[in-house]
This record gives structure tokens, sequence and C-alpha cells, in this order.
């Protein structure tokens, strides 16, 4: 399947950074110790911009998925159709990434089942973080 090449912004690069170490990472507000993911600027509970980036063990659950029959990004369509999961962190379910879970036929997505972060290089240098499913 056609992935994305990630084109980190001052933002996203530490985030970036460390999937290119096989670690997957999400800022943490020193503020009040709430973890996010998408990077942000401002901590989405208290505002504060102070931030660490915190290592986490990579490890989730689907929570729930669809199937994209008719995207409309180029690279993709000869991929459809194929499953877009929902999963969320162990460490905080609210924080939640998106899978194409490798080898999982369309519609066959075990909900609930337990995942955990896969790295594949898109670009030489750059790797991205996927799911797969684990029993």
């Amino acid at each position: 399947m056609a992935k994305l090449i990630p084109v980190p912004d001052d933002l996203s690069k530490p985030f970036w950074d460390a999937i290119n170490e096989k670690r997957l990472v999400v800022q943490n507000c020193t503020g009040c110790n709430t973890m996010q993911y998408p990077p942000r600027a401002a901590c989405q509970h208290c505002g504060s911009d102070k931030f660490e980036w915190k290592e986490t063990s990579g490890k989730g659950h689907i929570l729930s998925f669809f199937v994209t029959y008719d995207g409309r990004y180029q690279r993709r369509i000869p991929d459809q159709p194929y499953n877009v999961a929902i999963v969320t962190l162990d460490e905080d379910p609210g924080i939640n990434f998106y899978a194409n879970l490798g080898g999982q036929p369309p519609r066959q997505v075990p909900v609930g089942a337990a995942v955990e972060v896969v790295f594949e290089e898109v670009a030489p240098g750059q790797l991205i973080h996927d799911w797969k499913v684990v029993s």
C-alpha cells in the first residue's frame, strides 16, 4: 500500500525524529501532566505551552474502523478498498492514531483487539508508524 511521506514542521519534528528511532512519543504537558496527540502549540486541557515528549509503550487497542472505497488521494486509489482503524493508546485511551493494519483484509478488522506499533521505511532515512494486530 502506498504510504504518505511526512513533512515535519517545527511542532511535529520531535515526533518524527522519534519515529525514525523506532520510538512512539506524544506530547506531555508539564503544567497539568496531560498527554496529547497530535502535537499542538498549547495544551488542550490547561492551555500551557510547556511540554516534554513522553515515550509510550507502543501498545493499544482497536476502537473502531471504516473502509475507504472511493478516496481521492491518487497514490492510494490502487489500494482501495482499504481499512482505516482507530487505535487508542493503552497509556491514554483518549489518544487516537489511525492505522491501516497491514495484512488485515478490508472489512475484517477485529474491534477491541490488541495492537502494537510497527515502523516502515517510506523514503531513505524516513520511517512512518502503523499498527499490527497482536495475539
